[in-house]
């Protein structure tokens, strides 16, 4: 909804309404450009990581899907696909009981320490990836899990947890504690009221930072340089190597195809918001 300015609004109040306008209009043209830029690129008939004079012109003959078809032939982008998809679902799986499990724990205000707990838990957000991914290597090697798949599966749910964690804890602000002390009230135990009682609530909340724990596990590249081996080659890693080595179109193909899902996936994230909003009476039906 566009912000309208009141009737009775001075010059210097118009002027900064504008202004405000064309400055956030360009951070927005700033952020989506690259983006936009891929799109059109993947759909070159040449081998070629800019536009031809022909696609200028808007030359039919210039656009082809040949970039698509290389995806869907090419033995080591399936691999790479497959591997993603089965890591990632797993990954987050993972992410989505241990961070729920984590936001109901530390909604308690009679837990101690449970900002300090919070912080713990959410570092994974902060701290740079490349440490997290060394810590990880050094970790993972001493234990045996380097180099397979259930160690990259951990790291990636390790990577998932504050984005469930963060969700659900939104989602439980506001929470009436009153529902769960009168489940418990009527006999039932605290298993049967999480499902009951709190799971339908904070529904929206588990599922929205799910797809925020599979975008960051199916997108995931450095972590998965250092805990993996040649055997769990994700989509980004063949991506990487891509444009480190053979330099192949097919990336922009992939780089479009991973756009849209992030589209998708992200404009779920917002329904499943407004839904949870509408559940918690924070919003009009």
């Amino acid at each position: 909804m566009a912000i309208e300015l009141p009737p009775y609004a001075s010059t210097g109040q118009k002027i900064w309404h504008y202004a405000y306008l064309v400055i956030c209009g360009l951070i927005f043209f700033f952020l989506i450009a690259p983006i936009i830029t891929i799109i059109p690129l993947s759909f070159n008939a040449e081998n070629f990581f800019t536009f031809t004079p022909g696609m200028i012109a808007l030359d039919p003959e210039a656009y082809s899907l040949k970039h698509y078809r290389d995806f869907f032939t090419s033995d080591d982008w399936q691999q790479a696909l497959r591997n993603s998809l089965q890591i990632a679902p797993v990954a987050t799986l993972l992410a989505v009981g241990l961070g729920t499990l984590a936001a109901v724990g530390l909604s308690q205000p009679h837990v101690p320490a449970r900002r300090a707990i919070m912080a713990i838990l959410i570092s994974p957000m902060i701290v740079p990836l490349i440490i997290s991914a060394a810590g990880m290597y050094f970790f993972y090697s001493r234990i045996g899990l380097q180099g397979t798949y259930v160690g990259v599966v951990l790291a990636h749910a390790a990577l998932g947890i504050p984005f469930v964690i963060i969700t659900v804890t939104a989602t439980l602000v506001g929470f009436d504690q009153s529902l769960v002390r009168a489940s418990a009230n009527l006999g039932a135990g605290p298993v049967r009221t999480f499902f009951k009682i709190q799971m339908p609530l904070i529904l929206p909340g588990v599922i929205s930072g799910g797809l925020f724990a599979f975008i960051t596990s199916f997108d995931e590249v450095v972590v998965v340089l250092f805990v993996g081996s040649a055997g769990q080659q994700t989509l980004p890693w063949q991506m990487f190597t891509g444009l480190r080595e053979q330099i192949s179109p097919t990336i922009l193909a992939v780089a479009t195809i991973l756009v849209t899902i992030s589209i998708l996936l992200l404009t779920t994230v917002e329904l499943l918001r407004r839904r949870s909003e509408k559940l918690r009476g924070m919003s009009p039906g």
